[in-house]
């Protein structure tokens, strides 16, 4: 099993849960330099495969997480300080072209010698779209977009010369020098009937949030259907957040005082600020997906390391090939995170 995690752009996270400490400030110059690779180089030697380097453009650090620094820059750094990890671009089909983007990653790919990905997302926070005046587009039109900004940056990628005409992206003549040295690998999200669409057509791997064996079961199902129709095979990572002690009792102790201190306003303002995500954030029954803004918790990643094993078996065993975790446990990253690969 691959694993995954967040890179460091992001400095505010969501204050749902009630904090004592007060939230970091953005550092900038060496400084910033030095803390964001120092922690990438952390991940590298834990044996994390993939690093998904996010883009929030705006965020209030509240109810969401506050604004992150540029997926594009950051990308770079991170290219010149890894040697084995794949890196992730989350990139927002409107907020960029793709024939730039076609040209960026392939130097991208030079660089890592192929250790590059993209995570296309069509996006759900509105007052991003508004703030930076993208065309927000009506939902499923978003992944009409994002169909065509794949196409592109496909065809770019496995043509010399390539020739797009679209209702939202269009090239002439398009070449790449140097040419990608790798295959492309495709990453998005979403849950909705339009994101699964999307990825039964075009994309390798579907993120999705953390959640119940039957509701990722469920959402897996659902992609399969939808593959039967177009012949191609669609690989699935989730997102988990881990607590790990050393027995179940003691896990879920700080699970009940993490929801004994739940911002019940921040969680309504959550609600209306991500109405947009068709399918996501919607498991209003159960109360661990409140926690974090990925519904990590909800994977009930919490126990005992052997209790945890267990559950991420299980989770394989439905079709789950890669685990986008948040490193914050410790003794998750000491005594599961090591056994991952061979699951």
């Amino acid at each position: 099993m691959r694993t995954c995690t967040w890179a460091p752009t992001t400095f505010q996270g969501t204050r749902i849960i009630e904090k004592d400490t007060k939230p970091l400030s953005v550092p900038s110059g060496e400084r910033l330099i030095e803390l964001t690779t120092k922690l990438v180089k952390h991940y590298e030697n834990l044996g994390v495969s993939d690093l998904l380097i996010a883009q929030r453009w705006w965020g209030t650090g509240q109810e969401i997480e506050g604004s992150s620094l540029d997926c594009l820059a950051m990308t770079a750094l991170f290219a010149a300080c890894t040697k084995s990890m794949n890196l992730i671009t989350a990139i927002h089909p409107g907020f960029f072209n793709p024939t730039s983007i076609a040209k960026w990653a392939a130097t991208i790919d030079n660089l890592t010698e192929g250790r590059w990905g993209i995570n296309v997302t069509s996006g759900w926070n509105m007052q991003e779209f508004d703030m930076y005046g993208i065309d927000k587009l009506e939902h499923d039109e978003r992944y009409q977009r994002s169909a065509e900004f794949i196409e592109l940056l496909r065809g770019a990628w496995s043509n010399e010369v390539f020739n797009y005409e679209g209702q939202y992206y269009r090239a002439d003549d398009l070449q790449l020098e140097p040419r990608p040295t790798s295959n492309l690998e495709v990453f998005q999200g979403g849950q909705s009937d339009a994101a699964i669409e999307l990825g039964a057509k075009h994309s390798d791997w579907m993120f999705l949030n953390g959640g119940s064996l039957e509701r990722v079961s469920r959402i897996i199902g659902r992609v399969e259907e939808a593959t039967r129709s177009t012949g191609r095979k669609v690989r699935f990572a989730m997102y988990a957040a881990p607590i790990c002690r050393n027995t179940d009792e003691e896990a879920w102790e700080a699970i009940e005082d993490m929801l004994g201190r739940v911002d019940e306003d921040l969680v309504k303002k959550r609600k209306t600020r991500t109405s947009e995500a068709k399918g996501m954030w919607s498991d209003e029954e159960d109360p661990l997906s409140v926690l974090d803004t990925n519904e990590g918790y909800a994977s009930r990643l919490i126990g005992s390391p052997k209790t945890i094993l267990s559950r991420i078996s299980e989770y394989r065993k439905l079709g789950i090939e890669m685990l986008h975790l948040s490193l914050q446990d410790q003794f998750f990253n000491e005594s599961v995170l090591p056994e991952l690969p061979e699951i």
